[in-house]
């Protein structure tokens, strides 16, 4: 599926810029010439994210493995013109990514329990967000029909699949965290503009501001008790159309 929207992603992209004559030419046709001078204007992206968690212990063990996944993205773009090179965008969207966290063995060490076997040292977290960020965005003089830009902002991110009103805890499988979490985003992208759209794609790191982590409801627990903080990074590659 990954590999399709890729390739769909990159036809529709060279698709436009065949039918711009001269794109990237000394004197190019310059195409959707007023098209950034609205107001406001819309439009959508489809992208791929990989999250992952910065963890910080309270006193020094070996680290937690954790295996990122490529996750996907999808959401809707509204910009809001305040001058002529800055721009004030919302970005809702639907994220979905997956986190694998494999604990040491030497986080186990209470000689009375049954633990660890291969279950016990190994958490699936599975994340569904609804990420609203607030971004600027500042861009260049345009050439031609390239635009760079820079983003940066704030957002806010509820996880839809946090476990947070879950009774049980580590002990029976469930790892949670908090459904809301706040973070600042940075990034850069690049608008081309062809005969009918405007294509932008950009990367963009975001980083948490939040403890996410729901201790267990053991002081003890294996899972838990030493963890400090656990703050989501991600690194976001989105497809924007207008």
């Amino acid at each position: 599926m990954k590999k399709i929207i890729v390739i769909l992603l990159f036809a529709i992209t060279f698709n436009g810029l065949a039918q711009t004559k001269g794109i990237f030419s000394k004197d190019p046709i310059i195409n959707l010439e007023n098209f950034q001078k609205q107001k406001l204007y819309f439009g959508f992206y489809l992208g791929f994210n990989s999250y992952d968690f910065k963890v910080v212990y309270k006193t020094p063990v070996p680290d937690i493995a954790i295996k990122k996944s490529t996750g996907f993205n999808v959401g809707l773009v509204a910009d809001l013109k305040l001058q002529e090179y800055i721009d004030l965008r919302f970005e809702p969207g639907l994220y979905y990514t997956t986190r694998d966290f494999y604990y040491p063995t030497s986080y186990f060490t209470n000689p009375t329990a049954t633990y660890p076997n291969s279950s016990d040292k190994l958490r699936e977290v599975n994340s569904t967000y609804i990420h609203f960020p607030l971004l600027l965005k500042f861009s260049s003089a345009r050439t031609g029909n390239i635009r760079p830009y820079l983003l940066g902002g704030a957002s806010a991110t509820l996880n839809l699949s946090s476990n947070a009103k879950s009774v049980d805890d580590n002990l029976e499988q469930r790892f949670r965290v908090k459904p809301w979490t706040t973070n600042y985003e940075m990034g850069f992208g690049i608008d081309i503009f062809s005969e009918y759209f405007i294509f932008s794609p950009s990367i963009r790191g975001v980083f948490g501001i939040n403890d996410e982590l729901i201790r267990d409801k053991d002081p003890a627990s294996p899972w838990t008790s030493n963890i400090q903080s656990l703050k989501s990074r991600a690194v976001f590659i989105n497809f924007t159309f207008h």
